[in-house]
């Protein structure tokens, strides 16, 4: 099995703190770009995309901040994160996203999660 990797993106999003952590955090507002259908019980969250579930903890969360999830299925040292992060000066919104891929689907794993983070800006109206 290949080892694998970290990888950061970025991504520009005109909403406040506030409302994009509900889309992040909330299964009706992951719903309504991450996957098909979510829903939490005990921290795990079950998502679903075409009857294909997955499962994930909850490993931590800040409010208006950051949420990390680990697939229940993958390496215990991987996870996924969406951060918001808002310059202080313009007040300008970004989520970053950290992730873990090998090598060879790195290239993929970014193209879906550019492809959900447009989605979800198509969501927002941002």
């Amino acid at each position: 099995m290949s080892e694998k990797k970290k990888f950061h993106l970025e991504y520009e999003i005109k909403s406040s703190p506030r409302i994009l952590y509900g889309f992040l955090s909330e299964a009706n507002g992951l719903t309504q770009w991450f996957a098909d259908r979510v829903s939490v019980k005990d921290q795990v969250y079950t998502f679903v995309w075409d009857d294909e579930e997955q499962q994930a903890k909850l490993l931590s969360a800040k409010e208006n901040k950051v949420v990390r999830f680990h697939w229940l299925d993958d390496d215990p040292q991987c996870y996924f994160e969406m951060e918001i992060m808002q310059d202080e000066l313009t007040n300008d919104v970004a989520l970053g996203v950290t992730d873990f891929a090998t090598e060879d689907t790195i290239a993929e794993r970014k193209l879906i999660w550019n492809n959900q983070i447009d989605y979800l800006i198509s969501v927002l109206g941002a």
